[in-house]
């Protein structure tokens, strides 16, 4: 029943997709579909200009590290993660959106974002019809992401070696 709530949020054109692609894994006794598959599947639904651009996008992410994997999370929005969360990918009526999870803390010299520039944590990249993203600046953002969810990973690692610090007991 909840999954049925979460569908209706979903694309008619991905429901169908979805449902399709179920039965037919469930009829051939094929496996789940992997979150690459499922990616590659959502890329395939936008016939339009939105699926070439989230494609590149994706091309180019994969690009700039060959450790980085590909996710599905949050009721079908594509995650490329090493190390931690790196963006997540969406679709929209009139543009492609690439979300960086950190991205308040990263180098923009190129100055790529220009979404959610206001926010703490996250920064954005909206893509429009038309539009081109510069594949370098966009490698070299993704590179900074890995950098600093690894320098996050390194702290958490380093501050359980370090053993918490005893306080004298206070009397009154």
């Amino acid at each position: 029943a909840a999954a049925a709530v979460h569908d209706a949020h979903r694309p008619v054109h991905v429901r169908a997709a979805i449902r399709c692609a179920t039965r037919r894994r469930i009829v051939t006794g094929m496996t789940p579909m992997t979150p690459s598959e499922k990616i590659d599947a959502l890329i395939a639904k936008l016939a339009d200009w939105r699926g070439k651009t989230l494609a590149s996008i994706r091309k180019n992410i994969l690009e700039a590290d060959k450790e980085i994997v590909e996710e599905w999370k949050w009721m079908g929005s594509p995650v490329w993660e090493r190390d931690g969360i790196i963006a997540v990918g969406n679709a929209h009526k009139e543009k492609v959106k690439l979300t960086f999870a950190h991205g308040a803390s990263l180098p923009d010299p190129d100055k790529l974002f220009n979404a959610g520039l206001e926010g703490k944590v996250w920064r954005a990249i909206d893509v429009f019809e038309g539009d081109k993203v510069d594949a370098r600046a966009l490698k070299n953002l993704i590179r900074a992401a890995i950098e600093f969810n690894q320098s996050k990973k390194a702290k958490k690692k380093a501050s359980k070696k370090t053993p918490a610090k005893k306080t004298a007991g206070v009397r009154r």
